[in-house]
């Protein structure tokens, strides 16, 4: 039977992202996939990364910046990208800010991104 997801859980992290978790590990116990709509402010970034799974990301409005072992990628409204397991990344957003939904195969987990620590 089709389940109706009527509110995400709200992830906040440091920064000031605020991550709307639809399905995953904390709104509907799914492990294999999670889904969440992110909401990032102007100038935004995070340590880099080197998760354990696949992720898509489809940007809304402004610009996600991926950083990668072969450069640079900028992903505009109406543009995704697809970072894979293993790959190391980071992820920050424009002047503007960004509005984007990131699907992570399997579940995003605080314990398989694996986020190097800041410098500074």
């Amino acid at each position: 039977m089709p389940r109706l997801i009527t509110s995400p859980s709200v992830i906040d992290v440091p920064g000031g992202k605020v991550i709307h978790e639809h399905v995953g590990r904390v709104n509907t116990g799914h492990d294999a996939v999670s889904v969440a709509h992110m909401v990032a402010p102007a100038g935004w970034s995070e340590p880099a990364q080197r998760p354990d799974f696949d992720e898509i990301t489809l940007v809304i409005k402004g610009t996600v910046i991926v950083e990668h072992d072969g450069g640079t990628t900028t992903v505009e409204a109406g543009q995704s990208i697809i970072t894979s397991a293993g790959e190391r990344v980071r992820y920050s957003c424009g002047p503007e800010g960004a509005e984007y939904v990131a699907v992570c195969l399997p579940a995003f987990s605080p314990d398989t991104v694996h986020r190097e620590e800041e410098q500074g």
